[in-house]
């Protein structure tokens, strides 16, 4: 039995863009930071790293849109969200 660490894998979801307001040069740039980020991690250190959404917050800081928007996402799990 071989003790390799499972990385994360990074696949975004079509759509996941579409309120992107650049220039495709600025899209490409942008999903290449994000796949470097996740590169080499396992779900383990990925959850290590993360931190909750705290929505009263945003709502007190105005990002009532955002929330609005995490909320409808979340209502369409159509794709499984399961780290694999």
């Amino acid at each position: 039995m071989t003790n390799q660490k499972k990385e994360v894998k990074v696949e975004f979801a079509p759509g996941a863009f579409d309120d992107f307001d650049g220039s495709q040069e600025e899209l490409d740039n942008l999903q290449a930071e994000i796949l470097s980020m996740f590169s080499n991690l396992t779900p383990e250190e990925l959850e290590a790293r993360s931190q909750p959404v705290d929505f009263e917050e945003m709502i007190e800081n105005g990002e009532i849109a955002e929330v609005e928007k995490i909320i409808q996402a979340l209502g369409n799990r159509d794709i499984p969200r399961k780290l694999q």
